[in-house]
């Protein structure tokens, strides 16, 4: 087996992983984290005293084929 190729499983986790990493970081460095509430789907600003701010929400759904048809 070639050791340059990785599976779909392997990069999920390694993505994952960086950014939990990441938001570890950015947590020690007292900064705001932004994450997608996927209950709410809307966009969340979290600061390093617990307190959440809504900065956005979610504006397509379904397929572009279908936002497409809907507009002409």
């Amino acid at each position: 087996m070639n050791m340059d190729n990785i599976t779909d499983k392997q990069v999920m986790k390694r993505a994952n992983a960086a950014v939990e990493l990441e938001i570890k970081r950015l947590k020690v460095l007292d900064a705001p984290v932004i994450v997608y509430d996927r209950k709410k789907q809307v966009i969340v600003k979290r600061n390093s005293d617990g307190t959440e701010t809504e900065v956005g929400k979610r504006l397509r759904k379904g397929r572009y084929s279908e936002r497409i048809a809907k507009k002409s």
